[in-house]
């Protein structure tokens, strides 16, 4: 049996070498079946992929892994998973902001038979206004999209060889990976973990990406953006109507002596934002059904670290 450990790497210099020696600690130390750690830097300008070498060096079991610049943590994810070798990929955080050892108990409930096995969070170390996002998100993402999607959530997860084959052959851009392991619908166990606060370096986790990912989301499994539109306009083209019927029963009843520009002014203004809304709606599914067909890799590999052989001489 292998496993194949995938660690995406974003601006994770200083975590890499604490990061190997839990994973050293924790689970290659524990394990009696073969291994290998592939760590992906996802377009980092730090020193993380010398790190990440460095490393290599020292185990001939990590494979490093450098994009040309940032794709984003769904693209990093989906390069490791299609450089694996191992019978089941278990994609891990660089952050050690969760347990190692849940990586165990993840393989565990992997040989009981499942396809997809899921670490959700319990509890969060971290600021009340990060949890309250996520908590957000999740609850939007089920109520919206993916009614199968976890309370609090996941980032981190294994998968089996055939549900990789799966999420290879999706070819999808401009969505999140999360997504897609839900709605591959294979059998899923899960596992929970408390998630601690981080303890070195900062997080890159910026409010645009997080947007970003409620668009992906929203955008590739629900329809709700549609609905929301077809909802406006419906609501939109009913009070105009009763406006109308409003102000001609008015007129014919000499209730209205002046005619109001000002209603009129304020009618078209929110008319013109109904329309410009929608016109933005449309541009988001337009602009990704562009995008997929231009049919650009999701990534590029810019290095790929060789391991040199030594010479019999």
């Amino acid at each position: 049996m292998k496993v194949s450990i995938i660690i995406p790497v974003y601006y994770n210099e200083d975590n890499l070498r604490p990061l190997y020696a839990d994973l050293k600690e924790k689970f290659i130390d524990k394990i009696d079946y073969d291994y290998e750690i592939i760590m992906v830097n996802d377009g980092s300008r730090d020193r993380s992929y010398d790190v990440i070498c460095e490393l290599a060096g020292n185990d001939p079991h990590i494979v490093p892994i450098s994009l040309s610049r940032n794709f984003g943590s769904h693209a990093a994810c989906l390069c490791g998973l299609s450089n694996s070798t191992g019978d089941c990929a278990v994609i891990k955080a660089a952050d050690l902001q969760e347990p190692t050892e849940l990586i165990l108990d993840m393989i565990e409930s992997w040989k009981n038979g499942n396809n997809v096995v899921l670490a959700c969070r319990e509890e969060r170390d971290e600021k009340k206004s990060t949890v309250g996002f996520a908590n957000l998100y999740y609850w939007l993402v089920r109520k919206t999209s993916l009614p199968n999607m976890p309370k609090n959530g996941f980032d981190i997860y294994l998968l089996d060889r055939k549900a990789i084959d799966v999420l290879e052959g999706l070819d999808e851009k401009n969505s999140a990976i999360t997504g897609q392991i839900l709605w591959s619908g294979f059998r899923t166990g899960i596992v929970y973990y408390k998630r601690k606060a981080r303890e070195i370096g900062t997080s890159k986790w910026t409010l645009k990406k997080k947007i970003r990912l409620v668009s992906d989301t929203l955008f590739s499994f629900s329809t709700l953006p549609i609905r929301i539109l077809e909802i406006v306009g419906f609501l939109s083209f009913a009070i105009g109507i009763l406006w109308a019927i409003f102000v001609f029963v008015a007129k014919l009843t000499g209730n209205i002596p002046v005619s109001g520009y000002t209603t009129l002014l304020i009618f078209n203004l929110l008319s013109f934002g109904i329309t410009m809304l929608s016109m933005g709606i449309l541009g988001e599914y337009l602009w990704r059904s562009f995008d997929a067909s231009r049919n650009r890799p999701p990534y590029i590999i810019e290095d790929k670290y060789e391991r040199k052989e030594k010479s019999n001489d």
